[in-house]
């Protein structure tokens, strides 16, 4: 019996592993450079797959420093929530890499070259796994110290970090810059302003859209950054217009540049909160987030969860939250550099 069972066991898992092969020769990987930055010529690039425990098949860009002796620190990066690696996940990790840390900027599931169907959907645990997965991947590479692994996470994909981090002891330090915390803008919008009311009035809308979308085998997409720019709009509206829908950020993978997520596509998180554990953390944790960002609060109230004397939160003056995105002069590159030498190791 005992045989039969572990028969089962190892049939499963080449059954898992022939799905992920599969998966991986069926994504359509870009092959020539499509990015939002300049190459750069400090660095050796290509396009990498690995899957998260879900067997969902993400693709993502490595950065390898060509000058390095012996295993390397490691960093994942994702992020914006919206954004594809070709824009500013991909930006950090170039970065990074120039700075001795072999990297990857990955796509989550459902986006971008990653798999994982139907498409343009949004999941509090799949995407903190997508962070976990990059780690087990990262882990075995052969010119990596598995010991020394770090994350950063932009925007929503900060937030996302974070609850990595609560979650994933290998994680050895975190970086979240210009974070969102998606569980808390989707269940109380904008600055807490949805109340319960409302709350119900969004689910209700919600479960009529899935019944829609049931009926026509289709899902029905938000739509992303509005476009053309309304000239009544909020400020952090032209705050994302100026990079997702210009020359400066535009990209045809984005989610943000072009429809948006499904309707649906984020409604798990409206009662999952992806920060309950934050306060157990207990490796190294730095927020990161512009001065006058429309969602500074998010960083400022993430941090008083934290505990420790390795956690820490920098106020970059006069920013604004996509100043974070790709602006070099005013990213603290240097300091995130300190950051992961100090704690990776």
């Amino acid at each position: 019996m005992f045989k039969k069972i572990l028969l089962l066991f190892f049939l499963v898992l080449l059954m898992i592993g022939v799905q992920n092969m599969t998966e991986a020769k069926d994504l359509k990987l870009e092959k020539s450079w499509d990015k939002t930055f300049v190459k750069s010529d400090k660095v050796e690039h290509k396009k990498v797959t690995f899957h998260n425990r879900y067997g969902i098949t993400l693709a993502a860009d490595m950065y390898t420093p060509k000058k390095y002796e012996g295993k390397l620190p490691a960093i994942a990066v994702s992020g914006p929530f919206g954004a594809v690696k070709e824009q500013s996940s991909g930006l950090y990790a170039q970065e990074m890499a120039e700075r001795g840390f072999l990297t990857i900027a990955f796509d989550p599931s459902y986006t971008g070259e990653s798999g994982g169907e139907p498409r343009y959907m949004a999941s509090p645990d799949i995407n903190t796994e997508d962070f976990m997965a990059a780690v087990d991947f990262l882990s075995v590479q052969p010119n990596v110290d598995p010991n020394k692994i770090g994350i950063i996470g932009i925007c929503g994909w900060g937030g996302l970090a974070v609850n990595a981090a609560a979650l994933d002891t290998r994680i050895k330090a975190t970086v979240a810059s210009t974070m969102y915390d998606m569980s808390r803008v989707n269940a109380y919008g904008y600055f807490d302003k949805t109340d319960e009311n409302g709350r119900y009035e969004l689910k209700k809308s919600l479960n009529e859209q899935r019944i829609a979308d049931y009926k026509s085998g289709t899902y029905k997409r938000g739509g992303g950054v509005v476009d053309p720019l309304p000239d009544n709009a909020p400020f952090f509206v032209k705050d994302y217009y100026d990079y997702y829908k210009t020359k400066r950020g535009y990209h045809k993978r984005s989610l943000n540049s072009n429809d948006g997520w499904n309707v649906t596509g984020c409604m798990s998180f409206i009662n999952q909160p992806i920060l309950e554990f934050a306060g157990e953390i207990k490796s190294a944790v730095l927020l990161i987030h512009g001065e006058k960002a429309h969602s500074r609060y998010f960083s400022e109230d993430t941090y008083k969860k934290l505990k420790g004397d390795n956690k820490e939160l920098m106020i970059i003056p006069n920013a604004v939250h996509t100043d974070l995105y790709d602006k070099k002069d005013i990213i603290p590159f240097d300091k995130i550099e300190k950051f992961f030498k100090d704690n990776l190791n």
